[in-house]
């Protein structure tokens, strides 16, 4: 994936924050970007605002219809015979603790976060096996590397990621298909805004983490890096966040304190 000239990208999520932003950095670097969201006003503003708009498709999916994915799928390869990059990027947060999140909130990430990606995966993987080489990227988070305060039930549909994809990354190799997993945190979008409070309604406020924050164009153009690179995972964050594994990893007592620091 060190040129993107003329390759066939797919993202997930494309209608607002990373989607939008990794969809514009591609075209640029001269893809065609396929835009997928469940809304379509919002993918064909997005559309109009790539540098070469003419280099796109707008195609509307919805995480949760599992049952649209093949009719989906088929469309893409009819109309464009392959694709190079799947960016796996729609998804939604939560904001609640574990005691006050109703298990429909928890249903409902797992589906969004999870079990749709996975689904869709499944669906295309057949056309990728057929083809030269291909990437998955996966928008994860470094909440899937741990857990965090108001974060149950999105740390877990992420940990599930993890699980699924660097499995699948060992089964595929023979076929080419390379997994990156790309594990960012604190970035400004507006995905506090968008998670799901408790009860299932948006928490529609913006969290210290996001306002503090890195651009989101600085964040994409570290993923797009990664993805060129074929790095199996990358941290990105602010300041001691991208070594937070390691602290993790050689001090765990250390790290507990530390986020325990972070009470929101």
């Amino acid at each position: 994936m060190k040129n993107f000239q003329d390759k066939i990208v797919w993202i997930t999520g494309a209608s607002a924050g990373i989607g939008e932003e990794m969809a514009r950095q591609l075209n640029q670097k001269g893809a065609t970007i396929i835009l997928s969201a469940r809304r379509k006003e919002a993918l064909e503003k997005v559309q109009q605002s790539l540098p070469f708009p003419e280099k796109s498709y707008v195609m509307t999916i919805d995480m949760e219809a599992p049952t649209t994915f093949t009719d989906k799928v088929n469309e893409v390869i009819q109309k464009f015979g392959k694709i190079d990059l799947l960016f796996l990027n729609a998804g939604i947060s939560q904001r609640s603790y574990a005691a006050n999140t109703d298990i429909s909130v928890d249903r409902r990430l797992m589906e969004v976060n999870y079990f749709g990606p996975v689904a869709l995966t499944k669906v295309l993987l057949p056309f990728l096996q057929k083809q030269t080489e291909s990437n998955i990227a996966v928008n994860s988070s470094l909440a899937g590397k741990f857990g965090f305060y108001e974060r149950s039930a999105y740390s877990a549909s992420k940990f599930a990621l993890h699980g699924f994809f660097e499995s699948l990354r060992l089964e595929e190799a023979e076929h080419n298909v390379n997994v990156n997993m790309l594990c960012a945190i604190g970035i400004k979008t507006g995905i506090s805004q968008n998670a799901l409070d408790g009860n299932g309604k948006p928490f529609a406020k913006t969290s210290a983490m996001q306002e503090e924050g890195i651009a989101v164009g600085d964040c994409v153009s570290q993923m797009v890096a990664a993805i060129e690179n074929n790095k199996k995972e990358v941290i990105i964050g602010k300041g001691a966040q991208r070594f937070s594994t390691k602290i993790k990893e050689f001090l765990p007592e250390l790290f507990f304190k530390m986020l325990q620091k972070r009470k929101p």
